[in-house]
């Protein structure tokens, strides 16, 4: 069961770990933590409060990028970043960290998607074993916008009546692996708006949450999605009636970034998106994320 108000995980070393909901559909605050000096207590409860919340927010951190990395593995093990366009790491000798951002050195980019918006979507669930997590370190932020919405879909799933849960119970989901969430074409895919024959993974509809054991909607991104073995305008119909959930603001929450934030989300059980922001103002964040160890089921 999720967690409600202000909660404290004590420990007797280091002192207590106070945890405060967002009071939305998911999301959680926790206050005095440094990640850098965490004791096995310590991980247990940010990591309980990860499964119970989905979305963990931790404030005024003072990170380097083997920090970030060095927590990020206490989770599982860690995807490498795609090696970008000029054929260079991201980081050179940290393989491990992707840079999102608009910022540009001697004509070229640090990092990857800019600063326009970014559609709902769970991280690469084009392929066959998307990632478990991911996690977000802000080092600059624009003075507004670029704010970043996460949507429950334990939620969504709840929400559904239950002769649309029924309808979809037994279905199948084609992830498009076309697009990426800022529709740009993904290096060395051929374009094609034909869902039908697009690449991407399939997965169940309906899926049960490896750790939670509690039922969720797995629907990855709108855009070239299909259900299998519909035809092509029965399947559209069902996923814009199933997308129209999604677009509830009472299933989301919104985060507002400050410099030294860090933010973990579960990619199994929620969605992103966020708020485009002013092309001229810098958006710098260190991203990792941490492997999935099976498919969705």
């Amino acid at each position: 069961m999720a967690r409600s108000g202000n909660e404290v995980a004590r420990d007797i070393n280091v002192g207590p770990i106070e945890l405060i909901s967002t009071g939305a559909a998911l999301g959680a605050e926790l206050r005095g933590v440094d990640l850098r000096n965490l004791d096995a207590s310590q991980f247990s409860a940010i990591e309980r409060a990860w499964h119970d919340h989905q979305v963990i927010l931790v404030r005024d951190q003072t990170l380097d990028d083997q920090d970030l990395i060095a927590f990020s593995r206490r989770f599982g093990e860690l995807d490498w970043a795609p090696i970008q366009e000029t054929g260079r790491r991201f980081v050179e000798g940290l393989p491990e960290i992707y840079i999102v951002s608009n910022v540009t050195v001697n004509g070229e980019p640090i990092g990857s998607l800019g600063a326009g918006e970014a559609v709902w979507h769970a991280d690469m669930s084009y392929l066959d074993v998307p990632p478990m997590a991911s996690m977000l370190y802000a080092l600059e932020v624009p003075p507004a916008g670029g704010n970043t919405s996460f949507c429950s879909m334990y939620a969504v799933y709840a929400a559904l009546p239950d002769r649309l849960k029924r309808r979809i119970a037994d279905l199948k989901i084609k992830h498009d692996g076309t697009y990426n969430s800022g529709g740009y074409l993904r290096q060395g895919v051929t374009p094609t708006d034909d869902p039908r024959t697009s690449p991407g993974a399939i997965h169940p509809l309906v899926c049960t949450h490896p750790d939670t054991r509690r039922r969720m909607l797995y629907l990855g991104r709108r855009r070239n999605a299909y259900l299998v073995g519909l035809e092509l305008a029965e399947s559209e119909a069902l996923l814009d009636e199933l997308w129209n959930f999604v677009a509830r603001p009472e299933y989301a929450w919104e985060h507002v970034w400050r410099v030294g934030d860090l933010v973990l989300w579960d990619n199994r059980c929620t969605m992103h998106r966020r708020d485009p922001f002013d092309a001229s103002a810098r958006r710098i964040m260190h991203r990792t994320q941490i492997k999935g160890s099976a498919a969705p089921a």
